[in-house]
């Protein structure tokens, strides 16, 4: 298990017709704040800030076709080749990460083939590295060096 760094990112808050919308840098819009809403934006908050991950190269909730079904990922963040480089599952805090939540990721990741995938619900964070068809638990995030 991983331990993120969360500084205090100082988000822009709204109530809209009785919800609370956050500012997502990353898709330059007001979204609902959901509890996995709340984890999202903080988790890649700290990513960009204290692991020096590219906020610029960093996509959230877009399409990807898994077998034959469209889905959305969470986040994939890109190297500077825009080849995937890290895909990231988040769930609310009170979800624990199960076999179901890595299943899922998983799905995903044979879709992407990027390096590195990561789950969190925000108090728990895992990230594995892809060696040679060989998943390898790491003890601290990957080095974003491109």
């Amino acid at each position: 298990m991983i331990t993120l760094p969360f500084n205090e990112p100082g988000f822009n808050i709204k109530s809209e017709a009785g919800k609370q919308h956050i500012f997502d840098v990353f898709r330059k819009k007001f979204v609902v704040l959901t509890p996995e809403e709340w984890v999202r934006q903080n988790v890649l908050a700290a990513l960009v800030a204290s692991a020096g991950y590219p906020q610029g190269l960093i996509s959230v909730e877009k399409m990807l076709l898994v077998n034959q079904i469209r889905k959305r990922y969470d986040a994939v963040i890109f190297d500077h080749n825009r080849n995937p480089w890290m895909l990231i599952e988040f769930k609310a805090a009170v979800i624990d990460l199960s076999d179901q939540t890595l299943s899922q990721t998983l799905n995903y990741y044979k879709m992407l083939q990027c390096p590195y995938f990561m789950i969190s619900n925000g108090q728990q964070t895992f990230c594995a590295e892809n060696k040679n068809g060989s998943v390898q638990w790491l003890d601290a995030l990957p080095v974003y060096n491109f």
